[in-house]
Order: structure tokens, then C-alpha cells, then sequence
């Protein structure tokens, strides 16, 4: 056995238990509190498995995908969450990420270093058909959690169907056509309910 390789696999699981302590905007269904990383990843992971049909790619890994979303967040221990909305902090926001993947999947044995750290980047370029799918259910998400919440994160923070609609358009179709249609049919709604309000929306 070797206790050294354990050890860094150990030490590993142990530090993204922090995970769960990362909260994120968006608020459980219930609205008793924000969601957490760790359960945020979990239930895109069932997302993926569920919704497997409705990928662009009839034949996507659904493994590699799976484990795209159970990593994707790992990052946010160190560099926090932070809104999509806000595009003066995305530039630095990019930095401190790929500093926390580096020393993240750097405290695992090499090859498993090697592994996630690129199962990482390539969620974040969004190239592959594998990531783009993974992408596509990260920005459905939030959609779903704030319709069924009567739009609770998004009226905190003065976002309009217009925000969502550009932001997530291109992300959410590009990894499912079906998806992207059904989400447009979410925010029509929720604008018809007033949970969130067009902002210019055409």
C-alpha cells in the first residue's frame, strides 16, 4: 500500500468538504436558506443523468460529464462565489480560480492532478460536447431555482429577463436545443408572473 498516495487522496477529500460551506445566491426550493456548492454539484449531477436525451450530442460521455459537475465548483473554496452578473469582476475572478484549481487538485497524487485539473479547464472553455452539456445544466439551474422561488435571487439583485436571456442563451443552447426552449418558456413565464421583470426584453 502506498501511504503516501492515500495520504494526498485523504488530504484531498478532506479539503473540499469546505464545499459545503460555500453558499451560492441562489435559494433552496423550501427558501429556508441559499444553496450550498457541494449540493449545487450534486443535483446537476443528477441533471445530467436525468436529461441525457435532450443533449445536443446524442452520444456525450455522460461519465466525464459527471465528473465536470461534481469538480466545476471545487474552485469556489478558495476564490469564493460571486454573480455572473457582474462582468467588472470576471476578469480577476479568472485569476484567483486557476490559482485555486492549481493548488486544489494540486494536493492529489500527479496523474489525478493531471486529470481533474483538465476535466477543469475544459468545463471552463466550453469546447467539447461534454462541457458544453455540463454548461448548459449549470445555467438551467439557477433558472429553475429562482421560478420556483418566485424569482426571490433575482429580484435581490435587480436582474431582468434580458440578463438572463443574454447571458444564458447561448451556454444553455449550444449544449441543448431542447433545454434552451424549455428555459425561454421559464422566463416568459416568470415575467408573466412578475417574478422578474423584462428590463427591455424583446
Amino acid at each position: 500500500m502506498n501511504m503516501e498516495r492515500m495520504n494526498q487522496q485523504m488530504n484531498f477529500l478532506i479539503e473540499i468538504d469546505k464545499l459545503k460551506s460555500v453558499y451560492r445566491r441562489a435559494f433552496l426550493v423550501d427558501r429556508s436558506r441559499n444553496e450550498n456548492d457541494a449540493e449545487h454539484s450534486w443535483h446537476l449531477a443528477m441533471m445530467a443523468l436525468l436529461l441525457r436525451e435532450h443533449a445536443a450530442e446524442p452520444h456525450v460521455d455522460l461519465l466525464r460529464v459527471l465528473k465536470m459537475l461534481l469538480i466545476h465548483d471545487i474552485v469556489e473554496i478558495d476564490a469564493g462565489d460571486f454573480s455572473p452578473y457582474e462582468a467588472h469582476v470576471r476578469a480577476d475572478k479568472q485569476v484567483q480560480e486557476q490559482a485555486a484549481a492549481r493548488r486544489l487538485f494540486g494536493l492529489l497524487p500527479e496523474e489525478q492532478c493531471g486529470e481533474l485539473l483538465a476535466l477543469w479547464q475544459e468545463f471552463e472553455a466550453r469546447e467539447t460536447a461534454e462541457a458544453k452539456y455540463a454548461s448548459a445544466l449549470d445555467r438551467l439551474s439557477p433558472i429553475l431555482l429562482n421560478v420556483q422561488t418566485e424569482g426571490k435571487t433575482w429580484q435581490q439583485h435587480g436582474i431582468t429577463a434580458e440578463m438572463v436571456i443574454a447571458r444564458n442563451r447561448q451556454p444553455i443552447s449550444e449544449g441543448s436545443e431542447i433545454l434552451w426552449h424549455y428555459a425561454e418558456e421559464l422566463i416568459r413565464d416568470a415575467v408573466l408572473k412578475g417574478y422578474l421583470p423584462a428590463g427591455g426584453e424583446r
